[in-house]
């Protein structure tokens, strides 16, 4: 999903970031507090090259909540599911519907957000 929102501006420099124009830090840190608000607990906040995520684990299957800014733009944000592979070479991936509390979760926390607007959501699955 992509949507906009001043809220998660990052207050670091870019000498901070993780990579020059990758910003989520503060997103990922208001998901992990906003989904657990709800009763569905993530990890603390993990950062890649491309941006920044939370874990969210149900028995042996592992997702990554994945979100990052779109385009070096800090109003700009990019949220979607990675569904991991159970094994090696990306085989058997966590089925999409184990995680729907997850995915609920997170459309509540931001269609209630009066500072998120123009929420647009894909279909298509993160990895």
């Amino acid at each position: 999903m992509d949507f906009e929102s001043a809220l998660f501006r990052p207050f670091l420099s870019e000498d901070a970031q993780v990579n020059p124009q990758c910003y989520g830090a503060e997103l990922a840190w208001w998901l992990a507090r906003m989904l657990a608000s709800q009763g569905v607990e993530t990890s603390y906040p993990e950062y890649e090259d491309w941006g920044w995520f939370v874990e969210y684990i149900v028995g042996d299957n592992e997702y990554w909540l994945c979100c990052g800014n779109i385009g070096g733009e800090s109003d700009r944000w990019r949220i979607y599911l990675d569904c991991k592979a159970k094994s090696l070479f990306g085989r058997n991936r966590a089925p999409v519907e184990v995680a729907v509390p997850l995915l609920d979760a997170l459309s509540d926390v931001l269609s209630e957000s009066p500072d998120i607007h123009g929420i647009q959501w894909h279909t298509e699955i993160g990895g």
